[in-house]
């Protein structure tokens, strides 16, 4: 079976934008956390989801390492991550993926970023 590119797409009504908006999946949502990683989670009564990928405060020794370059790259790679898991979510949901700063030199990889969406999204029972 061929699956279309538009399928695995990260469509622009796939974003969740609005201060209101991911304050409210912030204060009531549920959270799944993991190492390197935490999600919200917030029922939002649409037929698709909607993510936000945000980053925590850096403390003084982290914020070398946690520049924009490495906060862009960690962005890239957690909407690829997502982008190649969400056909396997159940709809219906505002998501917030909160990543905090890696150590020092250390560069994480896309399967290791998959896999650690997968771990929060099946703590959080968002798999097929």
């Amino acid at each position: 079976m061929l699956i279309s590119g538009s399928d695995f797409r990260f469509k622009r009504n796939e974003h969740l934008k609005g201060r209101k908006e991911i304050q409210e999946v912030f204060g009531k949502g549920k959270r799944y956390s993991c190492q390197g990683a935490r999600l919200f989670v917030i029922k939002n009564n649409l037929p698709y989801n909607r993510i936000c990928f945000t980053f925590s405060k850096a403390s003084k020794e982290d914020r070398k390492a946690w520049n924009a370059v490495a906060r862009n790259r960690a962005r890239r790679l957690g909407r690829e991550a997502y982008r190649l898991t969400k056909n396997r979510l159940w709809s219906g949901h505002d998501l917030i993926l909160l990543i905090f700063p890696e150590p020092l030199f250390s560069k994480t990889r896309l399967q290791d970023r998959q896999k650690q969406l997968e771990s929060l999204f099946l703590k959080a029972g968002l798999i097929k």
